[in-house]
């Protein structure tokens, strides 16, 4: 498995491309399938960008608390130094983390995450686990037995990308759900060697019982009176 990061962010909304920021960022590091405890952890001051109430009710961040946390320009450097050339994971991580971070890293005129490095762990579970009612890391994690007892009270960046490691490594374990067409042929084949019709069949007779010769015959007499 060699080194995979696992990272989480919290933001003042969900449209980047309309001024919201990042305002946390936290990431795990899984080395050779085991998780250590080499972490990234980081709030985020966002320049301005006030934090809507239900977005806080979510995280619990204010914008007070973040009045004296550093720039995205002075984390962003120390993130990517962080995660380095690993595969990074992140939960609906295409829909919504990569894009977010690349935004804020264009932005900044910084590398962003390539596609290749990027993995998102709702894209492998979608195709490997069959069962939970929803696919949302609080799902996956109760379906694996995983304690939510640490954001009992609100989400944080760094206790999530704990929790989505701990997802990540159950995933692996997990076999990869058969092909459709792989299923389809397989039964196709199944078919072929089943004896075709015409074929030499052994004689084989089901003779009516008496009740049901009696209830036939007073069936056909009903009908010819009529």
């Amino acid at each position: 498995m060699a080194r995979i990061i696992c990272f989480d962010i919290e933001t003042t909304g969900f449209e980047w491309t309309r001024g919201d920021r990042c305002i946390e960022i936290g990431a795990v590091e899984l080395l050779d399938g085991v998780l250590t405890e080499n972490t990234f952890h980081e709030y985020i001051n966002p320049e301005g960008k006030i934090i809507p109430p239900e977005t806080y009710m979510v995280h619990k961040i204010s914008n007070a608390f973040l009045e004296d946390k550093p720039k995205m320009s002075e984390v962003a450097p120390r993130f990517l130094e962080f995660i380095r050339d690993s595969v990074i994971v992140a939960h609906n991580g295409f829909d919504f983390d990569f894009p977010f971070v690349n935004f804020e890293l264009a932005k900044l005129g910084l590398r962003q995450i390539p596609r290749e490095q990027q993995m998102d762990s709702i894209v492998i579970a979608r195709n490997r686990v069959f069962g939970p009612k929803a696919y949302t890391l609080d799902a996956l994690a109760k379906w694996f037995g995983i304690s939510l007892t640490a954001r009992a009270d609100a989400h944080g960046a760094l206790i999530d990308a704990e929790i989505l490691a701990k997802v990540f490594l159950e995933l692996e374990n997990t076999a990869p759900a058969p092909d459709i067409n792989d299923v389809i042929a397989q039964q196709h084949e199944a078919l072929l060697k089943q004896p075709k019709i015409g074929a030499n069949f052994p004689k084989r007779s089901f003779p009516a019982h008496e009740d049901e010769l009696e209830n036939h015959n007073k069936f056909m007499e009903k009908i010819l009176a009529d």
